[in-house]
C-alpha cells in the first residue's frame, strides 16, 4: 500500500517521499522489509531512539513527533494517534463497515458486552466481540491480552469480522485505550456508560483524569446510554449532543427497573410492560442487563424483542461463576478487583447464601495501593470470614501487599485469616466451609495465570479447586 494511503486522515507536518509500504508496526523487534515504523514514546522506551536503526534494518520510513534529521521521516503531532489511523487504513478501514457498540465503566463492561452479543444471536444476528475475557468472531474465539487491544490487532479483528460477513461488533473500551489513542478513527454507533468507581489510579493518577479518559467514548459516539443512578453520568453526558437513553433502579430515567426480585440463579424485574428475566444473580445484574437492553434499543430493537432475547443470555466466565463441586457448600469465582466490584460481588453472594460468606481475595502488585485497605474494610464488613492472600504480586513482596490490605480490616466483625500462597489459601477456605456456606474467590475471575515478578505462570482457580476437592 502506498504511504500516502496509509496516512489518510493523519495530519502530516512535513514533505515526505511517497513509497510502497508492506506493513506497519510500533515494535522495534518486528521490523520487516519496507515496513513503516511508528516511533511511540512509552513509559520505559522511546521509539524515536531507534529510528535510524530500524531504517538500517529495512524499514521504508519512520513516523515521528519531531525532526530527527532523517530523509525517510514523516512528522506528525501524535504518533500514537497516527499509528491507530494507519492500522485502520492498512486493514481497509474495515471498522467503518461495522456497527460498533462501545462499553466503558469501571465494572460491568464484560458482562454487558457478552449479554448484548447473546441477545443479538437470539435475534438471529451473529456479531463480533472484543474484550477482557476473549475476542470473538461469531462463535470463534481468539486470545486476548488487553481489554482493548493494540490498534494493529484490533483492526485485524475488524477486518476478519467483515470477511466473515458480520455487521456488528460489541467491544469494551478501557480508559487506558482512550488515553493512548488506540481507538482513534473509530466512530461508535452506541456508547454505553455503566458506572465509575476508583480503579487504575496507578496509571491515571487522579479519579478526574480517569473519568476524563472514559468520557472520550461519547465524543465519538452517534448515540449514548447512561446509568442515571451513577453520579458520574451527569459529567459523562454534559456537552454530548447525540440521542441518549438512560436506565436506573432509583432515579428517574428512560428505562427504570421496578418490582425487582433477586434469586440464587437470576434477577427479575418489570420494565414498562415487560417482565425481564436475566439469568445472572446479584443486584448489579439488574444494572448490567439494563445497560444491554438500552444498547439494543438504540440500534433499533423493540422492547418486546429485547425482553425475549435477554431470557437466554448466558453467564460469563469469571463473573459470579458457580463451580460444580458436589459439596454442600458453594464455591464462586468472580473477577472483582476494585472496591466497588468486591462490594457488589459479596453482596450478590450474600443474597443467595443460607450460611456464612467466606471471601478470599488479594490485591495486584505494582498497582493502585490506596484501594488495598478499602477492599480489606469492605470484605471484613460484609463477610463472615475473610481469607487474605496473593493475587498477581508482580514485583512487590506479597506479604507487604497483604499488610496494606489488613490495615482496613482492623476493628471489623469478620474473622480474618492470612495465607500468602493462593492455592493454600483456597485449601484453607474449603477446609473451614460448612453446609450452606459460600466461598467467594475474588480477583482472578477469567484469568488463567498468575504474575509473579515479571513472569506469568499458569494458574486456573477452577483446576486448583478441583485438585483440592479430589484430595
Amino acid at each position: 500500500m502506498l504511504l500516502s494511503l496509509l496516512l489518510e486522515d493523519v495530519e502530516v507536518l512535513n514533505e515526505y517521499i511517497d513509497t510502497e509500504i508492506s506493513d506497519v508496526t510500533d515494535k522495534s523487534n518486528q521490523i520487516t522489509e519496507k515496513c513503516a515504523f511508528v516511533c511511540v514514546k512509552g513509559a520505559r522506551f522511546d521509539g524515536h531512539s531507534v529510528a535510524q536503526q530500524v531504517l538500517c534494518e529495512g524499514a521504508a520510513c519512520v513516523i515521528t513527533e519531531r525532526d530527527l534529521g532523517l530523509s525517510n521521516q514523516v512528522i506528525v503531532n501524535n504518533t500514537r494517534e497516527a499509528y491507530a489511523l494507519m492500522c485502520k487504513n492498512l486493514f481497509g478501514r474495515a471498522v467503518d463497515k461495522l456497527s460498533v457498540i462501545g462499553i466503558t465503566g469501571t465494572n460491568g463492561k464484560t458482562t454487558t458486552a457478552f449479554v448484548i452479543k447473546d441477545m443479538l444471536k437470539r435475534l438471529g444476528v451473529e456479531s463480533g466481540l472484543i474484550g477482557t475475557v476473549k475476542n470473538m468472531i461469531g462463535e470463534k474465539d481468539f486470545h486476548t491480552e488487553l481489554t482493548t487491544p493494540d490498534p494493529y490487532e484490533m483492526h485485524r479483528l475488524f477486518s476478519l469480522m467483515v470477511e466473515a460477513g458480520l455487521k456488528i461488533c460489541v467491544m469494551e473500551t478501557s480508559s487506558q485505550a482512550f488515553h493512548q489513542k488506540r481507538l482513534a478513527g473509530i466512530t461508535f454507533d452506541v456508547g454505553v456508560f455503566t458506572n465509575l468507581t476508583q480503579d487504575h489510579l496507578d496509571y491515571h493518577g487522579t479519579i478526574d483524569e480517569y473519568k476524563k479518559c472514559k468520557k472520550e467514548l461519547f465524543y465519538n459516539s452517534k448515540t449514548a446510554v447512561f446509568n442515571s443512578d451513577d453520579e458520574a453520568s451527569e459529567y459523562m453526558s454534559e456537552g454530548i449532543d447525540v440521542p441518549t437513553c438512560s436506565y436506573s433502579v432509583n432515579n428517574a430515567s428512560d428505562y427504570k427497573a421496578e418490582n425487582i426480585e433477586l434469586f440464587s440463579d437470576r434477577v427479575e424485574y418489570n420494565l414498562g410492560d415487560e417482565r425481564i428475566v436475566f439469568h445472572i444473580p446479584g443486584d448489579f445484574s439488574v444494572y448490567n442487563s439494563l445497560a444491554a437492553i438500552c444498547a439494543m434499543r438504540m440500534i433499533g430493537y423493540t422492547d418486546t424483542e429485547v425482553a425475549e432475547a435477554i431470557k437466554t443470555a448466558g453467564s460469563v466466565s469469571g463473573r459470579l461463576e458457580v463451580l460444580q463441586t458436589n459439596t454442600d457448600f458453594s464455591v464462586i469465582i468472580d473477577y472483582a478487583h476494585s472496591p466497588d466490584g468486591l462490594e457488589k460481588a459479596i453482596n450478590a453472594v450474600r443474597g443467595f447464601t443460607k450460611g456464612r460468606v467466606i471471601t478470599l481475595f488479594g490485591c495486584g502488585g505494582d498497582r493502585d495501593k490506596t484501594k488495598r485497605p478499602k477492599m480489606g474494610a469492605i470484605a471484613a464488613d460484609l463477610s463472615d470470614i475473610v481469607v487474605v492472600t496473593t493475587d498477581n504480586p508482580r514485583t512487590e513482596v506479597p506479604e507487604e501487599i497483604i499488610k496494606d490490605i489488613l490495615v482496613g480490616t482492623e476493628n471489623k466483625k469478620a474473622e480474618i485469616v492470612t495465607v500468602v500462597d493462593r492455592s493454600e489459601a483456597i485449601a484453607k477456605a474449603i477446609s473451614i466451609a460448612q453446609k450452606g456456606d459460600s466461598i467467594l474467590l475474588a480477583g482472578k475471575g477469567h484469568e488463567t495465570y498468575q504474575v509473579i515478578g515479571k513472569e506469568r505462570f499458569h494458574y486456573d482457580e477452577r483446576e486448583v479447586v478441583a485438585s483440592i476437592l479430589n484430595k
